[in-house]
């Protein structure tokens, strides 16, 4: 078996990730293939965090008619809903997980604490943190470099639906061009949809890297974590 070539890691899913055709809802197959693919992960010897969105159930920016502050706090809850599903198709294959929340919430997790993630993930424990930073206006991205930064983990691996960073929508565009490796400085000066701005500027100011990939392929992770080359690499070292 191929060693993994990090040691600790956080990994940031969307949703929509989690959701049926249209990225909506749940999906029992998703989260039980995920749930296949994460054991698999530590199964190598990584330490892994997740932080998992919520669009799948609702986007506080999207709520239009609401109060922002509100429905930033109902799109968090909506991440800890899927929290608690991925939860449960990890306990299921038998791989011990936590749910930390940065919204205290009784009995459903752990408050978030950093030594105690630290904690968690010395024990094999995969962490999933949910509520992103417990705070408005700040994205599951944001969360998701915060928290990597935090418990200091090597790199960021973003999951999504394509196979990298493109110049344009792939989806819409079958000319589109995929960049293999992106600085900092490229992401934000072209308006590149791979994180939001905040999430980059932080990343570069600390200088984590960060992968992004699809998901939706079968070992996806498991490459990654070998040190493949796949998907699209902002900053870092080029391959």
């Amino acid at each position: 078996m191929v060693e993994a070539h990090y040691r600790r890691v956080l990994l940031k899913l969307s949703g929509e990730a989690l959701g049926g055709e249209e990225g909506s809802g749940l999906d029992p197959d998703r989260l039980r293939a995920l749930a296949r693919e994460l054991a698999e992960a530590r199964a190598l010897g990584v330490e892994l965090a997740l932080v998992v969105g919520g669009g799948n159930i609702l986007r506080g920016a999207s709520a239009r008619e609401m109060d922002r502050v509100r429905a930033d706090y109902m799109g968090m809850l909506a991440t800890l809903i899927n929290a608690l599903a991925l939860e449960d198709a990890l306990r299921r294959v038998g791989v011990p997980v936590r749910v930390l929340s940065a919204l205290r919430v009784e009995g459903v997790g752990e408050p978030y604490h950093r030594e105690r993630a630290l904690e968690h993930l010395a024990a094999g424990r995969i962490l999933i943190l949910a509520c992103g930073t417990g705070n408005p206006f700040f994205t599951t991205d944001t969360a998701a470099t915060l928290r990597a930064l935090e418990i200091g983990a090597q790199i960021l691996f973003k999951a999504t639906k394509v196979d990298g960073v493109y110049d344009d929508d792939p989806l819409r565009n079958p000319r589109a061009r995929k960049y293999d490796y992106l600085s900092y400085e490229e992401v934000l000066s072209r308006g590149l949809k791979v994180m939001d701005a905040t999430a980059i500027a932080l990343a570069r100011e600390h200088g984590l890297p960060v992968r992004v990939f699809n998901m939706l392929k079968s070992g996806q992770i498991k490459r990654a974590l070998q040190g493949e080359n796949i998907g699209t690499l902002v900053g870092g070292e080029k391959a």
